[in-house]
């Protein structure tokens, strides 16, 4: 079985370059990959198109990368938590594709599976509409919306093994289950990196044929997108 395993964050990304596409698993702050993002703000990777969920907030996650002006062009579903984000939006600086959320997810699983279209009722008769080719079925108005093109896909699992097999854990299976081999290359980072054989095989949600390369990461901090508690 072929072994997939990296030391880190710097050598699982090292062929990511300027100008590429890069899918990002999570949802809101759960279940991003933290480790990457941090080595993308290393590399100063920059002119890059993001296909993320969300665009992180403004000191945590893709956040950090709109900071330093390194993403072009963002294609997400929701950015309300970001105001550099919207000021770089208003202001002309950065390139928003805002995507209906069920829309996003199997645009995604689509480029997982192969599958180059499919046709959805969601966003007929409005501006995600134009532009693109519109069908009936059954008296009822679709959409037709080809599936993303990324040269990366990166993850974030909860366990992982060797192989690339991957378990998430709880609501960080979000995104990053679709995203998962959706991109030419998929990185996996992980917060248990465990030898093959290891995990149960009835628990795995990702087999690693759909994994290029996995590392375990490190000091994650897991941050809360809006803590609300009961008041006493």
């Amino acid at each position: 079985m072929i072994n997939k395993k990296v030391a880190n964050a710097q050598e699982a990304l090292a062929d990511v370059k300027d100008n590429q596409t890069i899918m990002l698993g999570g949802f809101g702050l759960c279940g991003i990959p933290e480790n990457s993002i941090a080595e993308l703000v290393r590399k100063n990777t920059t002119g890059l198109t993001c296909i993320s969920n969300n665009a992180g907030v403004d000191d945590f996650g893709l956040g950090l990368l709109l900071q330093k002006r390194q993403i072009k062009k963002m294609i997400s579903s929701y950015v309300g938590e970001n105001a550099e984000f919207e000021r770089q939006m208003l202001s002309g600086e950065l390139d928003v594709e805002l995507t209906p959320q069920g829309t996003l997810a199997e645009k995604c699983r689509a480029a997982q599976a192969g599958i180059p279209a499919f046709f959805t009722p969601a966003g007929f008769g409005t501006e995600v509409a134009e532009g693109k080719e519109t069908r009936e079925f059954n008296g009822k108005m679709y959409v037709m919306e080809e599936a993303y093109k990324a040269d990366f896909a990166i993850v974030k699992a909860w366990k992982g093994d060797e192989a690339g097999n991957l378990i998430f854990k709880g609501t960080a299976r979000n995104f990053n289950a679709c995203m998962a081999g959706a991109g030419k290359i998929t990185i996996a980072e992980v917060e248990e990196l465990v030898p093959v054989g290891s995990l149960d095989p009835n628990q795995i949600h990702i087999p690693g044929i759909y994994v290029k390369r996995i590392f375990q990461g490190e000091n994650y901090e897991k941050r809360i997108e809006q803590r609300t508690v009961r008041q006493k």
